[in-house]
């Protein structure tokens, strides 16, 4: 199939004449965006589409846009997503004959397509064959070998207890890779570079397979420096025919989980050889898929060293769609959601490969819900303001996203919430473009990496094509984030005193009746207190009515400067301070029981965003503002806080000390498990530590899990102390 355009909403090909009938109504095992993606293309179909969702998201995007919607249980994935009887339950409730599983979940699921198939359900996904052969590492690794499929040098072998992979480290060498043979998405793989760190990271890697996967298989590989993550998209039928679609090139990844995405490969573009490696190394994913009889779709992973770009090992077959299976819709035209229903219903697959062309290039930026300077740490929070898609984006870009204004961002699940896909004539302009549809992203209320992705696509080496899996990690030092400064501290206090003179004047009353500050002769400055992310306050002094015109602003009694702010449009803010002009996404949000001023309550918080950043400020109260005032001057300056909180809520998967015990700062205590992620956290300094949970308790945002007590001072230091307080009582 050829295009000369990309493609951001598939439409459905021609059904093929002589061909049975598709599915009437096919439920979707899933959640996210992924299932609003397959709900999109079972619509064009003229497919019933069945959704199913957790207590945690009964209000969620893909809830409301499917036919119907059926709830599966709580919020835990394995009472609710992962529970085999409650999905094929919903699929005889609503009359449902296939699933489609998405991604994640029981979308590789061998003992989930069985339960299917006995009971005549179709799964829009590979045979039990496939699924069981290559949902086991070990297992694909050793098969594809007889294939002529090139495979990573390594020890692969089922049941290796600790110590056996200990011994056979060294005939892998180090530096080496633990991967889980059940898993994917990078989750429980560990690089270790000395033998003296295997035994503690085996360990780890296991807890967090059988967590994640339910299995602690682990296998070891030999670490490919400089390595590209290359994948081949396959498209496989029931009537023996195997095609591929080319390549993504997925090298730009953290914690092994892909960041950006794009189609084709920068660096089997740069080979020159007429497309002979992208032959061969599509006929090596072919045969791969051929030698399990596979059908849908499916991804071949490889990995390639940067410095011989022409050999590629075999590293797993992902028997499921991808989550960046767009890019390949972009460059192809072919919608990949409607050729798996297709396949699942029968039909013989009518691309051939002589048909694929690659047009353009497409580039994918993956949206998580985190905060990058923490080192990643997922976020939750409420959406207050949406804006994903530019208006003036001329269908060179597509968004697949699950937000919807007022949705809660859960702990439960993992924290990607959307993606941001770009097409362009070249990979130059894919990446101007996908820049530009960042700088216009918008998602107030929550913290999103989408600053952090706007300078990751535009360092040099990317932009130059220099890929390799370690690259983020090296870029990250270097990396200068935004802060609030004093634009946004002006914007939010402007913005709340503007509401406060438009309250005033809707009050109906006479000036002897507000209590504003109203008075004879000139209008008394209205001092408004803004607290800042990092736990600084900024006063700010408003003189003059906003909404007639400019006022005079000060921040911590400096110099004035004049302000004006205008609404261009919807949710957006132009402020003009002393004579600079920045337009601001603005959302204001009042929380709380507190109704100051005589209208509608003013905002306790005013979230801003420019150019895809934001941030979120408070506008204090009297009380607040002496609390915030009184906790810094009873602190240190510097001083590490003794009390250990959990950045979010979760569940902790591991206690490493006991109560009593002495630790040191940057000490590992605990770890805990949130938005499928394992967070460690570490004693903020020395002392006798104070710890009351234990493994398997669940834990709030900001929960204190431990505390610290710091060594009492020696005797040295008492007489130390002693003579400095007798030196200042002599003097």
């Amino acid at each position: 199939m050829t295009t000369s355009s990309p493609t951001t909403d598939s439409t459905p090909q021609q059904q093929p004449q002589g061909t049975r009938p598709l599915f009437g109504t096919v439920l979707v095992a899933n959640r996210g965006e992924i299932a609003c993606r397959v709900i999109r293309t079972l619509r064009a179909l003229g497919i019933r589409s069945v959704a199913v969702y957790s207590d945690a998201d009964a209000g969620a995007r893909h809830v409301r846009e499917a036919d119907l919607a059926v709830r599966i249980g709580p919020a835990a994935a394995a009472e609710s997503y992962l529970k085999v009887e409650a999905i094929i339950q919903a699929c005889r409730d609503t009359g449902a004959e296939a699933v489609h599983p998405g991604y994640g979940f029981l979308s590789e699921n061998v003992d989930f397509a069985r339960a299917l198939e006995k009971t005549g359900i179709t799964f829009i996904g590979p045979g039990v064959e496939s699924l069981n052969v290559m949902g086991d590492k070990i297992r694909s690794k050793n098969h594809v070998t007889g294939y002529g499929v090139p495979v990573v040098p390594g020890i692969a072998e089922p049941g290796m207890t600790d110590a056996q992979l200990i011994e056979a480290a060294a005939g892998v060498g180090f530096p080496l890779l633990i991967k889980p043979s059940a898993g994917g998405g990078g989750k429980g793989m560990h690089v270790v570079e000395r033998p003296e760190d295997l035994e503690a990271t085996l360990a780890t890697a296991r807890r967090v397979a059988a967590s994640a996967f339910g299995d602690d298989t682990l296998f070891l590989e030999r670490l490919v420096l400089t390595p590209r993550h290359i994948e081949v998209q396959v498209l496989a039928d029931n009537h023996g025919n195997v095609i591929h679609l080319g390549e993504r090139e997925c090298s730009l990844q953290r914690r092994h989980q892909k960041v950006i995405e794009e189609a084709p490969s920068p660096l089997l573009e740069a080979l020159n050889d007429g497309g002979a490696t992208r032959a061969r190394i599509g006929e090596a994913a072919c045969n791969a898929a051929r030698s399990v009889n596979y059908s849908g779709a499916g991804t071949v992973e490889f990995l390639v060293s940067d410095n011989a770009p022409d050999e590629f090992f075999f590293m797993e077959m992902n028997t499921r769609l991808q989550v960046e299976h767009p890019v390949t819709e972009m460059i192809t035209g072919v919608d990949l959601v409607e050729w798996q229903v297709r396949i699942a219903a029968g039909e013989e697959l009518t691309v051939r490969q002589d048909d694929v062309v690659l047009t353009g290039h497409s580039v994918e930026a993956r949206v998580y819900a985190e905060i990058p300077e923490k080192n990643f740490l997922p976020s939750i929070g409420q959406v207050v303001l949406l804006d994903e898609l530019p208006a003036d984006s001329a269908g060179r870009v597509r968004v697949d996203s699950a937000l919807v204004e007022g949705l809660q961002i859960s702990s439960s699940y993992d924290p990607m919430i959307s993606k941001v896909i770009a097409w362009g004539e070249d990979r130059t302009a894919a990446l101007d473009t996908l820049d530009q549809a960042l700088a216009g992203y918008t998602a107030l209320g929550i913290d999103t990496n989408v600053e952090y992705l706007r300078l990751l696509i535009n360092d040099a080496d990317v932009r130059a094509g220099r890929l390799d899996t370690g690259l983020i990690e090296r870029k990250m030092p270097d990396f200068s984030f935004r802060h609030a400064g004093d634009f946004e501290v002006v914007a939010a206090a402007v913005y709340v005193a503007a509401m406060h003179d438009h309250d005033a004047q809707d009050a109906g009353t006479g000036p002897w009746d507000l209590r504003d500050g109203w008075r004879l002769g000139v209008p008394a400055p209205r001092r408004i207190s803004v607290g800042t992310p990092d736990g600084g306050i900024a006063a700010v002094e408003v003189s003059g009515s906003i909404g007639q015109g400019t006022a005079t602003v000060s921040i911590d009694g400096g110099p004035l400067r004049t302000a004006s702010l205008r609404f261009p449009k919807r949710d957006h803010a132009e402020l003009i301070l002393g004579g600079v002009a920045r337009v601001y996404s603005l959302a204001p949000v009042h929380r709380g029981p507190v109704r100051p001023g005589p209208g509608n309550p003013l905002p306790t918080e005013v979230f801003l965003g420019n150019e895809g950043w934001s941030c979120r400020l408070e506008v204090l109260t009297r009380e607040t503002r002496l609390a915030r005032v009184l906790a810094a001057i009873e602190r240190e300056e510097g001083a590490a806080d003794p009390a250990v909180r959990s950045p979010m809520p979760g569940t902790v998967v591991s206690v490493s000390v006991s109560n009593g015990d002495t630790v040191t700062a940057g000490q590992v205590l605990l770890s805990v498990e949130a938005m499928k992620m394992e967070h460690q956290l570490v004693a903020p300094l020395d002392g006798t530590v104070h710890i009351s949970i234990t493994s398997g308790d669940l834990v709030k945002a900001e929960q204190v899990v431990a505390t610290i007590h710091p060594p009492a001072p020696s005797k040295a230091e008492d007489t130390i102390e002693e003579a400095v307080i007798a030196m200042g009582a002599a003097e």
